[in-house]
């Protein structure tokens, strides 16, 4: 099949799959037609069709699972208004737990609450992995044998990561404070007693 003729095929299922397609699920579409398209083919008419939308307010974006068709952040505060309901508002013990989770992973409740200071609520947890952002990636060996959590593809999805590896660095995070200080992030100060 030729590229001309395989582009809008493949925009039609990026635009109607409610999640991620992968070059396999795509190939997968094909099995049986006459002309079956290679899985290089594929990945050159998305290659294609990702320079197709650089001057539009869509981007066709490879995230952990696999690639989907988006509207651009830069026309969020349009395209919201579309809504009625308002994006759910994380509380910010939640989003410290979650980084915790993605940095340190995997980690378990008493090393979050070890670190935050803070007891960590099992609501919280659950929370996260209603969202499934998060996971249970089995017991640390050691007694109670606690569970450790991971994050999940869903959590790189949501986020726009194709792999943790994108994720900021803690000094580009603290290179934040200069540019928005009510992001402050402080570090405690040792006192000496004299």
């Amino acid at each position: 099949m030729d590229s001309e003729r395989l582009k809008p095929i493949l925009e039609a299922l990026l635009a109607a799959s409610d999640k991620p397609l992968t070059i396999n699920t795509i190939f997968d579409l094909f099995v049986g037609d006459l002309e079956q398209p290679g899985k290089d083919d594929i990945r050159q008419a998305m290659h294609e069709l990702a320079e197709k939308y650089n001057n539009s307010g869509l981007e066709l974006k490879q995230v952990a699972s696999g690639f989907r068709l988006q509207v651009k952040p830069a026309y969020e505060t349009w395209v919201s208004r579309l809504w009625e309901q308002k994006p759910p508002r994380y509380s910010r013990a939640l989003m410290e737990t979650l980084a915790l989770i993605a940095y340190r992973q995997p980690i378990t409740r008493g090393e979050i609450e070890d670190i935050r200071g803070v007891s960590v609520s099992s609501n919280m947890v659950k929370t996260l992995q209603e969202r499934e952002w998060v996971k249970s990636l089995g017991h640390k060996d050691v007694p109670g044998k606690p569970t450790l959590y991971g994050t999940t593809r869903e959590f790189l999805d949501y986020f726009n990561l194709k792999s943790l590896n994108q994720l900021p660095t803690l000094a580009e995070i603290r290179d934040l404070d200069q540019y928005h200080p009510e992001l402050a992030f402080t570090e405690k100060s040792e006192t000496s007693v004299n």
